[in-house]
């Protein structure tokens, strides 16, 4: 297992924080970086594009001013999630932006194109890659990827099939690079788990949308509060693309949670609603399996660390176990 340098003593524990569509933004970034976690936006959060430059300086400002007053505090870098569909008409001039700002990690989602990958690798940044199987994970390495994001059944958003411990074996056996475990995590012992099953890093996003910070609306973290695993609904209506929704947000748009139509995969148009007028993201709310265990809206300095506290308690039976 590898750990990029870059993030070499910069964690108060083991997580990067994905992407949330219109949820992430500067705010939320900010405060997940200075809990010691990677924090990350999609770069098509900045609307307009323009927008895209002020919030990179903001957080870059804020990071750089915090970590001057706290000197010995464990300040994570930030990351921007690129979407490589071609869908996006953005990506190019974002991407332009990201060059310029020395984005420290580009996350890459929905495509891999090598040029993407040599723009970040020419001012030394890392680039993550969204698989959801093996297959992916190898296309994506051989166009440059440095590092892997195995997104397994029960991720929030679009996500995989595949179990988590099946999925991570397969990239295992010849990735020995970064690897990142995305789906249901959402308690401290699950990210051990991620790392005990050969990722190096869990990549949690669910529950970073009940935090105070979040960009959601309050009645979308409430129903994250109130929900299980059991409320979440895998479709691919929405955007052509199969993901994980919460049941309540898709009935109170008027849908049957239970008898959804199949959407044509060619029909996908990032956050435009696929075959339906409910919008993804904005009507219809992504969520991950894991949300079982968020039980309250709190900042994520809290959060980050209750995970914190829930690693080492695991890894503290773990070890007695293992005594």
């Amino acid at each position: 297992m590898s750990l990029p340098t870059l993030l070499e003593g910069r964690l108060s524990v083991p997580v990067v924080a994905s992407p949330l569509f219109i949820c992430s933004g500067p705010e939320l970034v900010v405060a997940q970086c200075k809990a010691g976690v990677v924090g990350s936006f999609p770069a098509l959060n900045a609307r307009p594009a323009s927008l895209l430059d002020d919030w990179l300086d903001q957080i870059e400002e804020e990071l750089a001013a915090y970590q001057r007053t706290h000197p010995d505090a464990v300040v994570a870098p930030y990351a921007v999630n690129q979407i490589v569909h071609r869908s996006n008409d953005r990506l190019e001039e974002d991407m332009a932006r990201i060059v310029e700002h020395r984005v420290p990690i580009v996350i890459t989602s929905l495509g891999a194109r090598p040029e993407i990958n040599d723009a970040v690798h020419s001012y030394g940044g890392l680039v993550l890659h969204d698989v959801i199987d093996d297959r992916f994970a190898r296309k994506a390495v051989e166009k440059g990827a440095d590092g892997l994001i195995a997104v397994a059944a029960g991720a929030g958003g679009h996500a995989g099939t595949l179990s988590p411990f099946a999925l991570v074996q397969e990239i295992r056996r010849w990735f020995d690079g970064p690897l990142l475990l995305s789906g249901a995590i959402a308690h401290g012992s699950s990210v051990l788990a991620a790392q005990a099953a050969g990722a190096d890093l869990a990549y949690v996003g669910s529950a970073f949308l009940a935090t105070d910070e979040a960009n959601a609306r309050p009645e979308y973290k409430q129903m994250i509060v109130e929900s299980t695993a059991a409320d979440i609904v895998y479709s691919n209506l929405f955007t052509g693309v199969h993901g994980n929704y919460l049941r309540g947000s898709i009935a109170a748009a008027g849908l049957d949670p239970d008898d959804l139509p199949v959407s044509d995969p060619s029909t996908m148009d990032w956050g435009s609603g696929g075959t339906t007028d409910a919008k993804a993201w904005k009507d219809i709310w992504g969520c991950g399996q894991g949300i079982g265990a968020v039980d309250r809206t709190v900042p994520v300095a809290q959060l980050v660390e209750r995970l914190a506290r829930e690693y080492d308690e695991a890894a503290g039976r773990l070890a007695m176990l293992s005594a």
